[in-house]
């Protein structure tokens, strides 16, 4: 079952973000050709006013084929005739889509919430070595830098530091307070039932849901689950992370299908899942700004660097040369998609 709802999953992924193209693409008054969910030879097709609406065989994308898109065109209504505000708006929806999906999901998920917790300090532990230089409504915002959006933020980033040595921001009394060096280890304290448990021995607080509780803490969540992107990718770059490491549809699916099986209830796998799909859409909607040829993020990045060089010589640049920097980034992009595609049916069938 959950297998059948990673595929749907995916074609509402993408349906989403091509209907953003869509959507502001026509809002600009740009002819659009096709709106198409896959790749591949049409399955279904369904001609309207001027676009083609089709469903093709191959879920694995899909697109939103505009009129002077790849090559010069004469009608003025082509995407090559706009200005840069509506080209660079048309480029940026898709992306702009999936983050709201990953925005909505994660509303929809919190809003039965009774409460969130929150990085403002409540109490300490008894003996707490902590209690005197944080104070009970300190709010902690930053560790080493990263923002602490949720109490499991200090947890993370705290417990991530090889010495212990923080560099905390704090608000107290509406004022930004930097406390630098701050020795912070977890504390050994002793559980009701006799065992011993590592603790920095602070209490948050829990706060109260609201309609502008849920979108705050929504919006938070979605910001983190940016950051988590950042720092993957950082990790990447650095070789802590190697492509082995990298997941691609194959991989979700399967992702998606173990965390939904593992769940006790069919609710709780549903959520679960749709938790892991607001991910999914946010890591989308950062990836594909990338400037990477191929990627929405790469054309923008063409997109400033042609207009840029238009008004410096006063002439465009030729056409064909970012058509190929774009056609060899496909190639790049595609074969990156295969080596990640094997990794996932290696890890699959070897686990």
């Amino acid at each position: 079952m959950y297998i059948v709802v990673a595929i749907l999953a995916f074609g509402l992924l993408i349906f989403v973000h091509e209907l953003g193209h869509f959507l502001v693409a026509k809002a600009c008054g740009v002819k659009v050709l096709e709106f198409a969910i896959g790749m591949g030879p049409q399955i279904l097709k369904k001609q309207g006013k001027e676009t083609v609406y089709s469903l093709r065989a191959l879920p694995i994308g899909g697109f939103c084929a505009m009129e002077g898109e790849e090559e010069e065109s004469e009608d003025p209504r082509a995407f090559g005739n706009q200005g840069v505000v509506k080209r660079l708006l048309i480029l940026m929806a898709g992306s702009f889509m999936n983050f709201l999906l990953g925005f909505v999901l994660l509303v929809i998920l919190y809003s039965p919430s009774g409460g969130f917790s929150s990085p403002v300090i409540s109490g300490f532990f008894e003996g707490c070595p902590y209690e005197g230089t944080l104070q009970a409504g300190d709010e902690i915002r930053k560790v080493n830098g990263e923002r602490v959006y949720f109490t499991s933020n200090f947890s993370e980033f705290a417990l991530e530091d090889a010495d212990g040595d923080l560099d905390l921001v704090i608000i107290r009394g509406g004022k930004h307070i930097r406390i630098d060096g701050y020795h912070m280890v977890p504390v050994e304290y002793t559980r009701e039932d006799g065992q011993t448990e590592l603790k920095f021995g602070i209490y948050f607080a829990i706060e109260p849901a609201a309609p502008l509780t849920v979108i705050k803490y929504s919006f938070r969540n979605c910001l983190d689950f940016v950051r988590m992107v950042r720092r993957g990718l950082a990790q990447l770059l650095t070789g802590k992370a190697a492509v082995s490491d990298m997941t691609g549809v194959v991989g979700i699916v399967d992702i998606i299908n173990e965390t939904g099986q593992s769940a006790e209830t069919v609710s709780q796998g549903l959520e679960n899942v749709t938790y892991l799909l607001a991910f999914i859409a946010v890591n989308l909607s950062v990836m594909n700004m990338l400037p990477i040829p191929a990627l929405d993020g790469g054309h923008i990045l063409t997109l400033l660097v042609s207009w840029i060089y238009e008004k410096c010589s006063g002439k465009k640049p030729d056409p064909r040369i970012e058509n190929y920097i774009h056609f060899i980034g496909l190639i790049l992009l595609l074969g990156l998609m295969a080596l990640v595609f094997y990794n996932d049916i290696v890890r699959i069938f070897t686990r």
